[in-house]
C-alpha cells in the first residue's frame, strides 16, 4: 500500500500513513465526542469532550502501530525482512520484502505477535483506568481503548486470510500436512468464506434492523473477501515465477522513442506504424529516458506536434521501473502500469532491450497460477521463456529501436 505521508523510521522501520489514515481520526472522533463521552460523562462543555475524542484517535492510530511493530520486529528476529509498516482506513499493514516466511514456525510466532500486543495493550488500558486520576471524561476514553484493543485483538484471530488469524490457520495447516501451496488454498478460501459472511451480516443488519453500521459491516467484509483471493493470487504467482528471469516475461526490443526527437517524426515514422500502445524513451546513449504512451500522444493537438521533442511530453521514469533481463521475474509483481500499460523497462549494460506490459505481466501471473495447479512441463524446465532471448543465435530480431 503506497504511504501518502510519511512517518518516520521505528526500530529502523520505514512507517507512513495513507490518506485513507485521517479518516480514522475523523470517525473515532465523530463517534467519541458525538455519543460516547456524553453519555458517559453528561453536561460537559462540547470542545472537552472533542479534546479528549482527538487525543484518544491519536493514541489508538499508536495502538495500531504497536501492533504492527510487533509482527515486524518479531518477523526480523526470525529473519525476515521488513519493508515498511502503513497505516490506512482498516488498520495497518506490515509489508515484508520477499517471501514471509520460511517454516510454519516463523509464521505461527510472526501472526501471533500482533493479536497479543493488542490484548496485552487492552489489559494495560483497563487496569490504568482503575486508578485514573484528572477529568472524569477521561476514564471512559482509556476504557474505550482498552475495549478496542481487545476487539481488535480477537478480530484479527478469525480464522480467514488475510488476517492475522487467517496466517495462523496457513501456519497450522502447513505443518499438519507439510504442503505449503494446499495451506494457502485452504487459508484464502476461509478467509472468502469469512468475507462473505460479514457481507451477509452487514446486509440483514442493514435491512432488519435499520443499522447504518451494517454498511461499515459489508464494507469490512468486502475487502476481506477481495483480499484473500488477491492474496491467493499473489502467493501461486511468486511460487510460480519461481526460477523466471524478467527476460523470460518481457517483450523483446520494443520499438523506442528518441528524447531528441521531432514528435510528429516520431508519430509518423513510428506511433503510426507500431502495434505497441506505449513506447519506452530513450536517450542518446540508448538508456531509459521516460515512457510515452498512445494516449498520451492523442491528447496533444496536431499544431503542438510539430514544433515539440519527444523529451518534453514523455512521462519520467523512476529508477525502481528499470530492471535487469536477469533480475527475478517476482520483481515486476509489486509494481503497476505506468504512462499507459508499461509496467516496467527492462536495460541491459545501460542500453533498453525490452519492456514488460501489463498485457505480459497478466500472461505471467496466469502462467504462474497454472504451474502451482499443473504438474511439471514436460519438459522439465522450471520456467519455459515466454519470448526468445533478444541475443540467441538466429533469433536477432530487425533493428527497429529507434527511427532514422
Amino acid at each position: 500500500m503506497k504511504q501518502s505521508l510519511r512517518l518516520g523510521r521505528v526500530a529502523g522501520i520505514p512507517v507512513g500513513a495513507h490518506w485513507s489514515t485521517l479518516a480514522i481520526i475523523a470517525l473515532i472522533g465523530w463517534a467519541l465526542a458525538g455519543s460516547v463521552l456524553p453519555e458517559a460523562v453528561p453536561g460537559l462543555p462540547p470542545v472537552q469532550y472533542w479534546t479528549v475524542a482527538v487525543v484518544t484517535s491519536v493514541v489508538f492510530l499508536g495502538t495500531l502501530l504497536a501492533h504492527e511493530l510487533a509482527h515486524a520486529l518479531v518477523a526480523r528476529r526470525r529473519g525476515i525482512p521488513v519493508r515498511s509498516i502503513t497505516l490506512w482506513l482498516l488498520g495497518g499493514v506490515t509489508e515484508f520484502a520477499g517471501e514471509e516466511a520460511k517454516t510454519p514456525k516463523d509464521e505461527l510466532q510472526v501472526s501471533a505477535a500482533g493479536p497479543l500486543t493488542s490484548l496485552a495493550l487492552s489489559g494495560l488500558f483497563f487496569l490504568a483506568s482503575l486508578p485514573l486520576q484528572g477529568p472524569a471524561v477521561l476514564v471512559p476514553a482509556v476504557r474505550w481503548l482498552a475495549l478496542m484493543n481487545a476487539v481488535l485483538a480477537v478480530f484479527n484471530m478469525l480464522p480467514g486470510a488475510p488476517l492475522d488469524g487467517g496466517r495462523v490457520l496457513h501456519a497450522i495447516l502447513w505443518r499438519r500436512h507439510g504442503d505449503r501451496l494446499r495451506a494457502d488454498r485452504s487459508a484464502a478460501r476461509a478467509g472468502q468464506a469469512l468475507g462473505m459472511a460479514l457481507i451477509a451480516i452487514g446486509g440483514a443488519e442493514l435491512l432488519l434492523l435499520a443499522w447504518t453500521g451494517g454498511l461499515w459491516t459489508m464494507l469490512i467484509g468486502w475487502f476481506l473477501a477481495g483480499a484473500a483471493r488477491s492474496e491467493n493470487i499473489a502467493r501461486a504467482a511468486h511460487r510460480g515465477l519461481a526460477g523466471w528471469r524478467v527476460r523470460d516475461v518481457m517483450t523483446p526490443s520494443p520499438d523506442l522513442a528518441p528524447a531528441w526527437g521531432d514528435l510528429d517524426d516520431f508519430v509518423g515514422n513510428v506511433a503510426l506504424r507500431s502495434r505497441q500502445t506505449v513506447f519506452p524513451v530513450v536517450d542518446f546513449a540508448g538508456s531509459p529516458a521516460g515512457t510515452l504512451s498512445l494516449e498520451r500522444l492523442t491528447a496533444i493537438p496536431a499544431r503542438q506536434r510539430h514544433d515539440s521533442r519527444v523529451a518534453s511530453v514523455c512521462r519520467p521514469l523512476s529508477p525502481d521501473r528499470v530492471l535487469g533481463p536477469d533480475d527475478d521475474a517476482g520483481r515486476i509483481l509489486g509494481l503497476s502500469s505506468v504512462g499507459g500499460e508499461l509496467v516496467a523497462v527492462v536495460a541491459d549494460a545501460g542500453h533498453v532491450v525490452g519492456m514488460v506490459t501489463s498485457a505480459d505481466l497478466a500472461r505471467a501471473l496466469q502462467q504462474a497460477v497454472l504451474r502451482t495447479t499443473t504438474a511439471a512441463p514436460p519438459s522439465g524446465h522450471p520456467g519455459p521463456p515466454l519470448h526468445p532471448h533478444p541475443d540467441a543465435p538466429g533469433d536477432e530480431p530487425p533493428d527497429r529501436r529507434l527511427p532514422g
